[in-house]
């Protein structure tokens, strides 16, 4: 599946592309005056909050609109609302240290840490460079938004970044391909410069709160030390990237066969053009030139959906469904009348799948240009995740309404996607019969090309931005330190020599977004010990892969008691409360893909490809 997930400011208050004109402070009654006490603690709390909740909920409305409707103005008018909000974060951000080292209770004690980390990329206390880097923001996203490739040059038919995918996707023509790779990571070259000045601006912001740079404020959201994070992360790619290597192995060789030696090597990094994804995050797309053994049951999902003239609402009514069926309320009629289910032909959005809770209280809705695919009938049940998530901790107070951390947010979605099995789509009635045990393999591998894939990609994109933040990567080595990355993580290279004259990091929409990165690494790892957890919930024995929880409230109740607990307590409690477990653990993806990891071992023994690059 090609992850168009997008959750920006859109999930809560401790987003990272809110950006946003200076505020009226709160009254300088309540925090400035005499020593601090847990009586004026609590005030404090209590007053930001209040005006945090009303600007958010403005940034919000503003941001909806800018990229449903991209212009000039729009984009003004969203930066304005950007730079109200961040310089307010800041500013209480700043004014929370006043009470550093006062014992409060606990829930104070975690409000008061999380609106020290309110904003993931503050602005300076500079008015001028607040409105600087509010519009850099608001631009940033904008050319992304606009962005377009014309194989014909400007006067020819234009390709949105949408008809770009499908190409993408389906062409096997390996010129077209690059010309099409080549034509959108053109994007975001005219970006460089302000995103280095974006940079610019939100280290000294970060530096103003307190933190080394933004980096190291964006690894402080994890209730642990930064460095330790960074370990975090590097413990858990470990375990998984033997399984990456036997996966990236096989599927090289199936290139090579495909396309030949010239463009495939036998031992290098796979072209990044032929992976069938504009960033070659994930290859479900090129499942179709792979050998797997195919089940005499197989099934065409995307076919099914479009001979029975699925339209995008009908798809969106199946991942209602499924939430549903888990015990949770249907969505509100205001969803389906305010939520963008397909591409408008008159104006230019920014397609990426996204969830918004616009008011945080009940006006949930999702913005998605929705293809009659089965990749878009998964990223569907992934975006109905985040909705149904926000709905659970709407209750709370503001500064916990958000997910335990980011990465159970991404996670939660994805986990219902994992129970979008064969046993499903038979239950809708979707398909007649659910494939044999002895389709397994293939299953597992189409899984593999869009889960397993991924894993590098999520977790490459951040250390590159640490690098730019901290200064080891300067401006004038963006390009190289993106392709030195990807062939380090990934071993992916580019269709053909880049230069600094490229910028092809913003070519990927969460970089001029400013979205933090790191959660879509941690979901995938997440994902499977929830999926794990609850089909334990709901009595399950079987193979992993093959569970489905559709239809179980038993599952739905408990994963429901974690969703509504927000972030009001540290993630490790969070996790603890669904799984029994309070350390993210990748032995539950492994243990899922273990028959595939044997198989994948022994073809590539038997075809003599080669493992690492």
């Amino acid at each position: 599946m090609n992850r168009k997930t997008i959750t920006c400011c859109v999930l809560g208050l401790l987003s990272a592309a809110c950006a946003v004109k200076a505020q009226d402070p709160l009254p300088k009654s309540s925090t400035d005056k005499g020593a601090p006490t847990v009586v004026s603690a609590r005030k404090f709390l209590l007053e930001a909050e209040t005006r945090y909740f009303e600007l958010a909920n403005k940034a919000q409305r503003a941001q909806w609109v800018q990229e449903n409707f991209i212009t000039d103005d729009t984009e003004e008018i969203a930066a304005e609302a950007s730079q109200e909000l961040n310089s307010f974060s800041a500013e209480m951000s700043k004014k929370a240290h006043r009470f550093d080292g006062l014992k409060l209770p606990s829930e104070l004690a975690r409000k008061m840490l999380l609106l020290k980390l309110s904003t993931t990329f503050p602005a300076p206390a500079d008015a001028k460079e607040q409105r600087e880097l509010a519009q850099v923001l608001a631009s940033l996203t904008g050319d992304y938004g606009k962005g377009k490739w014309c194989p014909d040059g400007p006067g020819g038919k234009c390709l949105d970044i949408t008809a770009i995918e499908r190409l993408l996707a389906t062409s096997r023509d390996p010129e077209e391909l690059k010309r099409a790779w080549l034509g959108w990571h053109a994007v975001g070259a005219p970006m460089r410069q302000r995103y280095a000045r974006m940079v610019e601006l939100g280290n000294k912001g970060s530096r103003e709160l307190g933190f080394r740079d933004a980096g190291a404020l964006w690894r402080s959201n994890y209730d642990m030390p930064p460095d330790q994070f960074s370990k975090e992360e590097d413990r858990l790619w470990e375990q998984l990237r033997p399984l990456y290597e036997s996966l990236h192995a096989y599927v090289r060789g199936q290139l090579r066969k495909k396309y030949g030696a010239e463009l495939v090597p036998a031992h290098g990094p796979i072209p990044a053009h032929l992976l069938g994804n504009l960033w070659s995050q994930e290859w479900n797309n090129v499942y179709e030139l792979m050998d797997s053994p195919k089940p005499p049951q197989g099934y065409n999902l995307t076919r099914i959906l479009q001979d029975r003239k699925t339209d995008a609402r009908g798809m969106v009514r199946y991942g209602e469904g499924f939430f549903t069926s888990l015990g949770f309320s249907p969505l509100p009629k205001t969803f389906w009348e305010r939520s963008l289910f397909t591409k408008p032909a008159d104006r230019d959005v920014i397609c990426h799948a996204s969830a918004w809770d616009v008011d945080s209280k009940d006006d949930l809705r999702i913005k998605m240009c929705i293809q009659i695919t089965e990749e878009d009938f998964r990223v569907i049940h992934h975006e109905l995740g985040h909705n149904f998530y926000q709905r659970a901790y709407d209750t709370q107070p503001p500064l916990f309404q958000s997910s335990a951390n980011d990465g159970f947010h991404e996670a939660v979605g994805d986990t219902i996607a994992l129970s979008v099995t064969p046993d499903y789509l038979k239950k809708l009635g979707l398909i007649d019969a659910v494939p044999p045990a002895s389709g397994d393999i293939d299953y597992l591998l189409q899984q593999a090309l869009e889960k397993v894939a991924f894993l590098p990609f999520g977790l490459l994109v951040d250390k590159w931005r640490w690098d730019v933040f901290d200064g080891e990567v300067k401006p004038e080595n963006y390009n190289k330190a993106w392709w030195e990355l990807r062939k380090k993580y990934q071993g992916i290279a580019p269709p053909v020599e880049r230069t600094e004259g490229d910028f092809d990091p913003g070519a990927k929409y969460h970089v001029p977004g400013n979205v933090p990165y790191a959660r879509y690494f941690l979901a995938r790892i997440l994902q499977f010990q929830f999926h794990r957890a609850l089909c334990r919930e709901a009595g399950y024995s079987g193979p992993l892969h093959r569970c489905s929880v559709y239809g179980n409230k038993t599952a739905g109740e408990k994963l429901n008691t974690m969703l509504a607990m927000g972030q009001s307590k540290p993630w490790p409690e969070a996790l603890e409360t669904l799984t029994g477990e309070k350390q993210m653990d990748a032995t539950a993806l492994a243990d899922y893909f273990a028959p595939l990891k044997a198989w994948l071992d022994g073809q590539n023994a038997e075809k003599h490809y080669p493992v690492g690059w």
